[in-house]
């Protein structure tokens, strides 16, 4: 996939407030500070897209990007999607009554936004597993809402440390699950994972 053009739309504070849902769609999500905002900068080719931020949960909103694709560089029929960069979870330094109402903003766009084709739930290839990252892709498996995991950062350790990881995180997530979530390890710095995330999405749309 090549992208010819990616641009910011709006950002909405409830799932009836966004776009109208007639463009396929796919949604990022991870915990604060996972490299989202990097990772879509990546993915886009354009480094001032989402904004990235030193202070974790700086995204409060539902922010949708229209993505115009074409298949290769070569391609002339181009495809347009959205793409939306979703509020981080797992912030400590925000009230209960914030955190309720991002709960409530993200379980309504997750359950309830139809042209949803994949959430791509972003984990820290740097840690072994996280409680609160598998409760939350747990959660969407429980909501029959499609996932596919990217494990982020991984340039930031040794490949023998990122694989330990990734490997124990599947393990630890596959005691639950039938068959297990699609998953790829990317570097936003390396742009590795870049092509084939991407080629899943040209898959999602061709389909």
């Amino acid at each position: 996939m090549h992208i010819k053009q990616a641009k910011y739309l709006i950002s909405s504070p409830d799932y009836d407030k966004c776009p109208a849902p007639d463009k396929p769609e796919y949604a990022f999500i991870g915990r604060s500070n996972v490299g989202k905002s990097s990772l879509i900068n990546m993915l886009c080719n354009n480094d001032k897209l989402a904004k990235t931020s030193a202070s974790p949960g700086k995204t409060q909103l539902i922010n949708h990007f229209e993505i115009t694709s074409v298949a290769d560089v070569a391609g002339k029929k181009e495809t347009q999607w959205y793409l939306v960069d979703l509020p981080g979870y797992g912030f400590a330094k925000v009230s209960l009554s914030s955190r309720r109402r991002w709960e409530q903003m993200i379980e309504g766009y997750l359950r309830k936004r139809e042209n949803l084709k994949m959430v791509f739930v972003l984990i820290d290839a740097r840690h072994t597993p996280q409680k609160i990252d598998l409760e939350f892709i747990n959660r969407l498996d429980k909501w029959q809402v499609p996932v596919t995991v990217i494990f982020t950062k991984a340039d930031k350790e040794t490949q023998a440390v990122v694989a330990k990881n990734v490997k124990l995180f599947l393990t630890t997530l596959g005691q639950g699950w039938q068959f297990l979530p699609q998953h790829f390890v990317s570097s936003a710095v390396k742009k590795s994972g870049r092509d084939k995330i991407l080629g899943l999405i040209q898959e999602l749309n061709e389909g």
